[in-house]
């Protein structure tokens, strides 16, 4: 159960009241009584650690216990009985000087359900039960994710509960399709320079040949990957060699029957042979190099593809073919089918969420914004997402990574309804005078004619007007709003008189 804004208020006052108490022995004395839970058993329970206090060698620290406990158990007689909620009972010798005796006895009946029996001595009062309740309890979605996996999850105040992990079809760089060259070869730089394939870097302008045109140009290389693969053939020429996988493209010369011409073909390294002529690169010019001896081993090795933006580059020599389009489409296809499914299970598990808030997204790189900005996911869903965010992992780490990096927005949600009502509040002050008041006298006076419907309530106001304010309210089921100061709004709400009202009908003044 979410509290409102006037338990919140009170609960957390108490709660900070309470935390500034320090003992100097372990010496203040917390007891949480659980919903249900007999009162006359706490009572016993206590009293029995009353005698077990008495072995405490400090006879000071001894005293300030055992007193500690008969104040709460005068104090839990009065009572009688467990509230419906439970009961939150703190006692202890809080004066500030040494040697003196202050023993105070607080309790409250918590808004939520207690499930938890705790009794403990110590420096301080427990506090982390209560404080658990002031944690928001909407709900927000989280999801994390690249190409090859994403994960789901709810965040719960602050506790990441895991709906759901997936994972891709989508080729990665090192996974085998296209085709390749050993990582030793050498290719052509656009500058004249040689480099080894893997070593090359992306962007890098190679040497590639425009065969529209006749004439050699520079072509960025615009992706590489390593591919583990089976078997290497090896061709041989007069004027080099060169390693390739079976599927590796290369520009053959074959001359043309009955004319005296020719024409470029690509054919695989698997269906060449010898006596081909291949296309080799000396300086600017093109020459013929015959294949004379074509060569198959069986092993299983990394080998490097590439992708040109012209499609071809010089490889040891020879121009060859760049990686087949085909497996970047069939990439581009897998990660298409990966979206539509991670936007099918954020419409299932988020959609119809009751008390959702909002949506947490993140993953490493481009992939989030290449995924959010396709319109993979439904309007209904894509409005709820209030924050993306860069982070390095896409599993339980991430999540963790995810939350820590949403925090300034969670902060901000959490005070989003309170500076939306007050911005209403003074909207109408400058436009709906009749429509609104402020001042504690006046508040006071519609709340006795019953025509406040939203009471606005600085955390400023001294405790005891809130009280009476808020008994008021009740009289005629106001909605009431406690407004803290630590927004420009709340600070303006406490500057012209801590307390304002929303009305429900215009009243005279």
């Amino acid at each position: 159960m979410a509290l409102d804004a006037v338990q919140k208020f009170k609960l957390k006052k108490f709660v900070k009241d309470l935390s500034v108490f320090r003992g100097r022995h372990t010496e203040l004395v917390t007891v949480y009584v659980p919903a249900g839970y007999d009162m006359n058993k706490i009572i016993s329970h206590l009293q029995e650690e009353q005698g077990t206090a008495s072995n405490i060698k400090s006879a000071t620290t001894r005293k300030n216990v055992q007193s500690a406990l008969e104040r709460m158990i005068q104090h839990l007689r009065v009572i009688g009985k467990t509230p419906p909620n439970g009961l939150a009972v703190f006692s202890g010798n809080v004066s500030e000087r040494e040697g003196k005796a202050d023993y105070q006895v607080w309790s409250v009946e918590p808004p939520v359900e207690l499930k938890q029996r705790i009794y403990r001595c110590d420096k301080t009062f427990v506090l982390e039960p209560l404080e658990t309740m002031l944690e928001s309890k909407e709900l927000y979605g989280m999801v994390v994710m690249d190409r090859r996996e994403a994960t789901f999850a709810l965040l719960k105040g602050k506790t990441i509960v895991p709906l759901q992990k997936i994972s891709s079809n989508v080729p990665g760089k090192t996974r085998a399709g296209g085709q390749c060259l050993m990582p030793d070869t050498k290719v052509r730089l656009a500058s004249g320079s040689l480099k080894k394939i893997d070593n090359l870097k992306l962007k890098t302008k190679l040497k590639s040949y425009d065969f529209e045109k006749g004439k050699f140009i520079k072509s960025p290389c615009v992706a590489a990957w390593f591919v583990k693969k089976a078997e290497i053939i090896t061709i041989r020429t007069p004027k080099g060699s060169i390693k390739a996988s079976k599927d590796h493209l290369f520009f053959v010369k074959v001359p043309i029957k009955q004319m005296d011409d020719y024409k470029i073909v690509q054919k695989t390294a698997r269906a060449l042979k010898v006596g081909d002529f291949l296309l080799y690169v000396r300086g600017n010019t093109i020459q013929d190099a015959i294949i004379t001896r074509i060569s198959t081993r069986i092993t299983n090795v990394n080998m490097v593809d590439i992708t040109v933006e012209n499609q071809n580059f010089v490889a040891n020599g020879f121009i060859v073919h760049n990686s087949a389009a085909r497996f970047a489409r069939l990439r581009a296809g897998a990660a298409k089918d990966f979206y539509k499914k991670i936007a099918e299970i954020m419409k299932e598990q988020f959609l119809e969420l009751e008390n959702l808030k909002g949506i947490l997204f993140g993953g490493p790189g481009h992939t989030k914004h290449e995924f959010i900005e396709k319109d993979y996911v439904v309007d209904q869903v894509a409005k709820k997402i209030i924050a993306v965010r860069d982070l390095s992992y896409t599993d339980e780490f991430g999540l963790q990574e995810l939350l820590q990096k949403c925090e300034d927005t969670l902060a901000s949600e959490e005070i989003a309804g309170e500076k939306k009502v007050v911005n209403k509040f003074l909207n109408m002050l400058a436009t709906e005078t009749n429509k609104v008041t402020y001042g504690l006298q006046q508040v006071k006076d519609a709340l006795e004619l019953g025509a406040v419907d939203i009471l606005l309530i600085s955390e400023s106001l001294p405790e005891q007007e809130a009280e009476e304010l808020e008994k008021k309210a009740e009289e005629f089921n106001t909605d009431v709003r406690m407004i803290s100061t630590e927004t420009r709004e709340g600070v303006q709400l406490k500057e012209i008189g801590m307390v304002g009202a929303i009305l429900r009908y215009p009243i005279e003044t």
